[in-house]
């Protein structure tokens, strides 16, 4: 099957930080054999960009190579008596997915509503909300292997998931192409509402759409809307520490919230570490710490990439020299960016 590419493509409106950026060249892939018939091509080898939602990803002013878009927007559902699996492709909307199985009362994905973004970028991140990631549902991927062309398959085990880390960020980063997600969901309740006041916001017996307004209007409250202001979401990653350095935090800082993991490390909050920088809200130049969300970064309006790392690499160097905290950025950045 052969695929479309078109030369000088505006990306500006195909990214949620509503950065410029021209594409050098793009290719719409709408079946998976579009992705093979690429792949076996061999023109993606001068440099290839996947952009799914354009949710997480900072791009340049101009972005050399082949820019690919899976479109692939199929997804059906196989029943095994209370259970299901879900096959979605790469291009359907997350959220969009998320709701439909809710309001036909599967449980599973629930807690990742108004996540931002395609299925097939979800893997990359290991996307994660509430107490849930999307290891925690997740069967098995099928990719395209972009040297051979063939279709391959990884199952859970096999994707190298930790938090907001996959093999997709690692060593197959430009090396496949996410097609398909297999998901596993069911009929069994199974509500997970330990995270912050979730349990307070939901009936007792809550149905999967019950979880999920939730969700939505908890996240609503909290994050801006990209159609409205330029974001990318959670720009730093919640930080992992060792449990020497977390004592120490904690005894100057006893609200500090923080999480113990099972190997003894302890996760914090950036969004909390930014706010007690007294960074909530401020702004600078384009950009600016969110008011209601010191986790997120918006763009008002006529910046740059670079302009936003360096702000970005600004706001970590403050939490660094007050807490001695080294945040991680969370989006990843396309073409010769290198911040």
């Amino acid at each position: 099957m052969k695929f479309e590419m078109h030369a000088d493509v505006d990306l500006g409106a195909a990214n949620t930080l509503g950065l410029p950026c021209r594409a050098e060249h793009v290719v719409e892939a709408r079946h998976r054999d579009q992705v093979r018939a690429l792949a076996r091509s061999g023109i993606w080898r001068d440099g290839l960009t996947l952009l799914s939602g354009g949710s997480n990803l900072i791009l340049p002013p101009r972005l050399g190579g082949i820019t690919l878009r899976p479109r692939l927007t199929h997804w059906w559902l196989e029943t095994r008596g209370e259970d299901a699996l879900v096959h979605v492709g790469a291009g359907v909307n997350w959220h969009q997915l998320v709701m439909a199985m809710a309001e036909q009362g599967w449980w599973g994905i629930e807690n990742l509503a108004l996540i931002p973004g395609q299925c097939g970028a979800a893997p990359v991140q290991n996307i994660g909300a509430y107490g849930v990631e999307l290891a925690d549902v997740l069967e098995w991927v099928t990719l395209v292997d972009l040297d051979s062309g063939e279709l391959e398959r990884l199952s859970v085990g096999e994707c190298g998931f930790g938090y907001r880390e996959s093999c997709f960020k690692s060593e197959l980063d430009g090396r496949v192409v996410i097609t398909e997600l297999t998901l596993r969901v069911t009929r069994r309740p199974r509500p997970r509402l330990d995270y912050g006041d979730l349990a307070q916001r939901v009936p007792v017996n809550p149905s999967p759409l019950d979880v999920a307004s939730a969700v939505v209007a908890v996240r609503q409250e909290k994050l801006p809307d990209p159609a409205e202001l330029g974001n990318a979401g959670s720009f730093f990653k919640n930080p992992v520490v060792d449990a020497s350095l977390a004592r120490s935090l904690i005894e100057a800082h006893p609200n500090m919230p923080h999480f113990p993991l099972t190997d003894g490390a302890v996760k914090l909050a950036a969004g909390w570490l930014i706010d007690q920088c007294g960074l909530k809200g401020w702004r600078q130049g384009h950009f600016a710490v969110h008011d209601r969300q010191a986790l997120v970064l918006v763009h008002l309006g006529g910046g740059s990439a670079e302009e936003l790392l360096d702000f970005a690499a600004w706001v970590a160097d403050r939490v660094d020299q007050h807490f001695g905290v080294v945040l991680e950025r969370e989006p990843r950045v396309a073409g010769s960016l290198v911040n």
